[in-house]
């Protein structure tokens, strides 16, 4: 059975066709609308999952978010505003006329890497560092998503009591200091106005400000590992996201982990599936509540 998976982000949406060996048939991309109100994104998935739809038996959609009883709420408005509780489950099923799960990005990028473990390893936590920062826990071999879907938030736990106000509305979330969005908002002067990418290139160049917000970003992902190794002790900590995979993004978190107590440090890895990973984990949860 060919699933059409859907992954909702705050700056590109993706539609792939994935069969049932979890191979990617079919893929394609778009922004995500600017406005990002529930008309603007309707209109943008229609145009998405156009070419697909005669071709799969189910939908899958992974979303950012909070996903519960197939309605999606926007944690973060800066990230993915205008959008609270969309009947998202419900607007895509009228729109592909085909069975449909939803559940949260990260969430489900956990679900595909922990598949793609090729060790014997129990517990797990995957970050996505891009737009946002999002995070997936594998608890004893399961998902956590939570009752009412926030399990894996952890972009919003607290990364500095003084720091800058986070979209959801609380002061210093790692989400505002780690993210794509909040390196970019820190950069001043020469970097005004530039995204996370181009502030990356230029630490690659040796630009000062841009090395010291790169690093203000790793090290605030370190920090949040060694909170998140002493509050589930996991074996290991995949990191994905634009930001996350970026060149030497992993190499200076594991060294700014690597200050901290040896207790709370844990294994840290690349997402294997990159950028592909919520697309195959909200397949493989349609493949199992939807055979």
């Amino acid at each position: 059975m060919t699933t059409l998976a859907i992954d909702i982000g705050g700056t590109k949406l993706a539609a792939a066709l994935i069969d049932r060996e979890m191979y990617i048939i079919d893929r394609c991309e778009l922004a995500t609308p600017a406005s990002k109100t529930q008309d603007a994104l309707q209109v943008r998935l229609a145009e998405l999952v156009a070419p697909f739809t005669a071709r799969a038996q189910r939908v899958a959609i992974a979303s950012t978010g909070i996903i519960q009883e197939g309605a999606l709420n926007a944690i973060n408005p800066d990230n993915l505003g205008g959008l609270a509780r969309f009947p998202l489950v419900e607007a895509v099923t009228r729109l592909t006329r085909l069975p449909c799960i939803a559940v949260n990005d990260a969430q489900a990028a956990a679900w595909a890497e922990y598949h793609a473990l090729r060790e014997d390893i129990s517990d797990m936590v995957f970050l996505t560092v891009s737009t946002g920062v999002g995070g997936g826990i594998v608890s004893n071999g399961r998902l956590l998503v939570g009752t009412g879907g926030l399990a894996g938030h952890l972009g919003h736990t607290l990364a500095d009591p003084n720091g800058p106000r986070c979209g959801c509305g609380r002061i210093g979330c790692v989400e505002a200091i780690a993210s794509g969005r909040g390196i970019a908002a820190a950069a001043r002067d020469d970097l005004a106005g530039c995204d996370a990418k181009t502030i990356f290139a230029r630490a690659q160049q040796g630009h000062a400000q841009a090395a010291a917000l790169k690093q203000r970003s790793a090290q605030t992902l370190a920090r949040l590992i060694a909170d998140i190794k002493a509050s589930t002790d996991c074996q290991l900590v995949v990191i994905g996201g634009s930001v996350g995979l970026s060149e030497g993004y992993l190499e200076l978190v594991r060294a700014n982990l690597n200050e901290e107590p040896a207790t709370y440090r844990t294994r840290l890895s690349a997402a294997r599936h990159q950028h592909n990973a919520g697309l195959l984990g909200a397949a493989l949860l349609a493949q199992e509540v939807m055979p």
